[in-house]
């Protein structure tokens, strides 16, 4: 029995990768893997949301990146694993990649514009600012463009997109700067409503969906780690895009799920979170007498008080419509009923000892409070 022997030149050269590419194609398969699992999980909430009426400018971008991120990242995958891409066919499509990405990473920067202004009660100075960043993206990832190349790989390696220059990078860097821009207005209005309504740093992440914010941060800073830092060891060396699918990919999904967590109307970038929460949480009494705090509309409130501080009672809601299924009962008094005198003189007595049945009223009346507290 004979050993045959192969050696790395005998091997062809979709099986001879460098370490750095090897890893490239591995990572890529994770990104779509990502992204295939995202599209599965958010079917549910996309269906919900496509019946809802009207289309926002946030809904219409939401299904965008739902079919344009998928279908562009499989094209890139196949040209990158497709060993019968011949060299002439790469150097017409190179460019396919950042420009689809550049009209994505837009699209994702518009919903953080357009949600940043919604949360803070549609300030414009506030929309200015971050249409500045949007501007200023849109218009450097137009002119980096035009400075990729075709990484110079063998025949049967793949095709994939590369810079020509160093300073490409502001590509991603001017993407991040929008999203650093956005974590952090988005913290700074959390900490705010920490006056309205007391919560722990867990529950406020969540509600306001801060996590959502910081994972794009996160995977765009180090996308520009890789770019700015991590040096090639060869002209054909991908190192420096090895983390750029996997965060565009990121980006999009985190975007979405921002999206889909807004609560109430998409329509010009939606409320903020904690507008909702107040003006459905929290009621305190002190000293026998019910308060609520929201901030803008708050229900009325009408306090039926005893003499005795123990006794409150709250209704909430009272200025809404109520249905009432009472049977031809309204307008009969449910707390103390009228005592039957027959058509005999009404005795004083007798209404002191029907009051006597309610435990904690007084003897002489009720006394009811409505109060309305507006937060600005």
């Amino acid at each position: 029995m004979s050993n045959i022997t192969i050696t790395p030149d005998e091997l062809p050269n979709s099986l001879r990768l460098p370490p750095h590419l090897s890893a490239h194609k591995y990572f890529y398969v994770c990104t779509l893997t990502v992204a295939a699992w995202d599209s599965l999980v958010l079917s549910p909430p996309s269906w919900k949301l496509l019946k809802s009426d009207g289309w926002p400018v946030l809904k219409t971008i939401f299904f965008f990146l739902r079919i344009f991120m998928p279908a562009e990242f499989v094209i890139v995958g196949v040209a990158f694993f497709d060993s019968g891409w011949s060299r002439l066919a790469c150097q017409r499509f190179f460019l396919f990649e950042p420009i689809c990405t550049a009209i994505l990473l837009a699209a994702c920067s518009t919903v953080h514009t357009l949600r940043i202004h919604g949360i803070y009660n549609k300030d414009r100075s506030v929309l200015f600012g971050m249409s500045a960043l949007l501007a200023l993206q849109i218009l450097v990832t137009a002119i980096c463009c035009a400075f990729y190349r075709s990484v110079p790989l063998l025949e049967s390696q793949g095709c994939i997109a590369g810079p020509k220059h160093n300073w490409v990078g502001l590509y991603w860097f001017s993407a991040t700067l929008l999203y650093t821009a956005s974590f952090a207005l988005a913290v700074k209005r959390s900490i705010q409503s920490l006056s309205v309504k007391d919560l722990s740093p867990w529950k406020l992440m969540l509600r306001d969906g801060l996590n959502l914010y910081g994972a794009i941060w996160v995977v765009n800073t180090v996308n520009m780690l890789f770019w700015f830092i991590v040096k090639p060891n060869a002209d054909g060396d991908s190192i420096k895009t090895i983390v750029t699918s996997m965060t565009a990919v990121i980006t999009t999904t985190m975007t979405l799920r921002i999206i889909l967590s807004v609560r109430g109307p998409l329509y010009y970038g939606g409320s903020f979170a904690g507008v909702w929460s107040t003006s459905s949480g929290t009621h305190t009494a002190s000293r026998g007498v019910g308060s609520a705090r929201a901030p803008a509309n708050p229900p009325s409130v009408l306090q039926i008080n005893s003499h005795a501080p123990a006794h409150t009672y709250t209704i909430d809601g009272i200025s809404q419509k109520v249905e009432h299924g009472w049977d031809g009962t309204e307008g009969k008094n449910d707390i103390c009923p009228e005592p039957d005198h027959k058509g005999s003189p009404i005795n004083a007595s007798e209404y002191d000892s029907a009051y006597a049945k309610a435990p904690g009223l007084p003897a002489r009346g009720v006394k009811i409070t409505v109060d309305r507290e507006i937060a600005d």
